[in-house]
Order: structure tokens, then sequence, then C-alpha cells
């Protein structure tokens, strides 16, 4: 079990991925954790698919090694990959991850501004903060209303 302390690291996709692309990318995500090291040593750590659209990687420094640069540039790399592989991105942060009920949907910043002024998405829509460091914060402040949120400026 990792500590609250564990730092995270958020990718969301500009779409969700399919039940058969969620199934293979979990298996892989699976196989890069088990493999992951800094300076040679594994890392504790996990990566997840959450959604079908979040990738999201945790490390317990505290319990070995902390994520290295290098280490970080091969999470990098993987991700890269995925993005080439499955033809989505998962570095562009100027995008809005909101729950329209139980759906996931994913819109330009000026597209959120949009919904806003038209009263689609309120003060209680609940976002995605992807900015989120630890486990501790992602547990409690990754999805919360916009009102609770740093998007609260858009409001």
């Amino acid at each position: 079990m990792l500590s609250p302390e564990s730092k995270v690291w958020i990718y969301q996709s500009n779409r969700r991925f399919t039940e058969a692309e969620s199934e293979q990318i979990q298996q892989e995500l699976q196989q890069f954790v088990m493999e992951w090291a800094a300076h040679g040593q594994h890392l504790q750590a996990v990566a997840q698919l959450h959604y079908q659209q979040f990738i999201v990687f945790m490390v317990d420094e505290k319990a070995a090694y902390a994520a290295s640069g290098c280490s970080i540039d091969s999470s990098v790399h993987f991700l890269k990959d995925v993005e080439k592989r499955y033809g989505v991105n998962l570095f562009n942060r100027l995008k809005v991850a909101y729950r329209d009920g139980e759906e996931v949907k994913t819109v330009s910043q000026s597209t959120f501004r949009k919904l806003l002024a038209e009263g689609v998405v309120q003060a209680s829509t609940v976002v995605f903060n992807n900015l989120v460091a630890t486990k501790a914060a992602f547990d409690t402040q990754w999805e919360v209303p916009i009102s609770e949120s740093w998007h609260k400026q858009l409001l």
C-alpha cells in the first residue's frame, strides 16, 4: 500500500479508450510498473487507468527510491508510445474534463467557459483536478465540484 505522500502524475487522454484498449493499456501499465526503476532500484509504484481516460502513476518515495529524472523520462517515453499506438493525446493540459452525470466529458477551456456561461456546467459540476501532486490529494481532491477546484476562477 502506498503512503498518502506518494507522488502522483495524471495524464488525461483527449478521448475515452474503448473497452479492448483499456484492458490492453492496463496490462501494459502493470508490465511497465513491474520494470520501473530509479538508479537500478525498483520503484514502489502503481499505474492505473481511471474512467478509461486517465492514466495515473503513483510512486511511494518513502518506501523505496524516489523517481529520478531518468525514471520519469522512461514513463514519458512509455506514454508517448501509448499516444502513438492508440492515436490519442495525453499531454494537452488545456483540456478540461468534467462529469455530465456518470459520463466524463473533455472540452477545450473556451468551450468550458461557454458551457459555464450557458448554465450547462455549474459551480456544483464535478471536474477533474489533474494538478494534484500526492496520493492523499488524489484521493480527496481529484474529483471535486468546480466551486472547490482551481477551475472556480472560470466562474
